[in-house]
């Protein structure tokens, strides 16, 4: 990779609703919605904790030691496969870390959210006894700006609510808009106006068209869909994400093929890949 860029993408986790660890998925990956945004300076970004945040977590002890090692994470909800790979997030455990939570959360604080899956019975370590310092941002719809970095969330329409981010820097552009569905004007226009202009979109492409036809409020999108936001917002670079649970190697990719057919520049995301902007 370049040692020269503006931002950097890392793809950690990239399979919706829940891991499928089987050998057929092994090709885009079965870890559950995590990704890394690393700039030159080597601020690090998170975006979702699904099950791919622990090979993160590991791979940043790896380079960094887990001295001084700072993250800022960003959740788009708090459904499960967004959040279970915190338990096993290495740095957390480490009194020399720091991790910077972002996320809405309108039902109760940030903190308690994130405490509620390692409360007893489910996990025999309680998230307030991992040794990192945490910090805790209740974000609302405002953008954030940190340096020349800037995170704009934008609403998605999901079952309890969802955001999606665009990240900013210089004039870099990643659009993240995972765990949405179609169908609702006034989001569908805000995700058009969010994703406009992108270098790279990453959309919600769980369902075929055939599929979404008895999922309609499920709060997941079409490959087809993807491919109209990518166009209408004129993307350079569309990336579908959140692979349905059944979606094997083989039929993934026949789905990519039929997604290039209406938008040029398509991929599937897959766990590993990076990609310098």
């Amino acid at each position: 990779m370049s040692n020269h860029y503006r931002m950097r993408l890392k793809f950690w986790g990239v399979r919706g609703s829940t891991p499928t660890p089987a050998a057929e998925n092994l090709a885009y990956g079965g870890n559950t919605p995590c990704l890394e945004v690393r700039f030159p300076d080597n601020r690090i970004f998170v975006f979702d904790a699904g099950t791919g945040i622990r090979n993160l977590g590991l791979s940043l002890g790896e380079e960094f030691g887990y001295r001084d090692l700072s993250v800022k994470i960003f959740l788009t909800h708090f459904h499960w496969d967004h959040i279970q790979g915190l338990p096993f997030f290495e740095p957390l455990y480490h009194e020399g870390c720091k991790a910077a939570f972002y996320a809405f959360s309108p039902q109760a604080s940030l903190q308690e959210m994130l405490k509620g899956q390692m409360k007893s019975p489910y996990f025999p370590v309680e998230f307030e006894f991992m040794a990192a310092r945490k910090d805790y941002v209740n974000m609302g719809q405002e953008s954030m700006h940190f340096g020349e970095v800037s995170v704009h969330p934008f609403p998605l329409h999901h079952p309890q609510g969802a955001f999606g981010y665009r990240i900013e820097s210089g004039s870099a552009v990643i659009v993240y808009a995972s765990d949405l569905e179609h169908g609702d004007p006034k989001l569908d226009k805000t995700v058009r106006e969010y994703s406009e202009g992108a270098d790279i979109l990453i959309f919600d492409s769980q369902f075929t068209p055939q599929q979404y036809r008895n999922h309609q409020g499920w709060g997941h999108s079409t490959w087809l869909e993807a491919t109209k936001v990518a166009r209408d917002s004129n993307v350079k670079r569309l990336f579908l994400f959140h692979h349905h649970p059944s979606h094997d190697d083989r039929t993934f990719s026949r789905l990519v093929e039929e997604a290039r057919a209406h938008f040029g520049n398509t991929d599937g995301a897959r766990e590993g890949q990076e990609f310098d902007l």
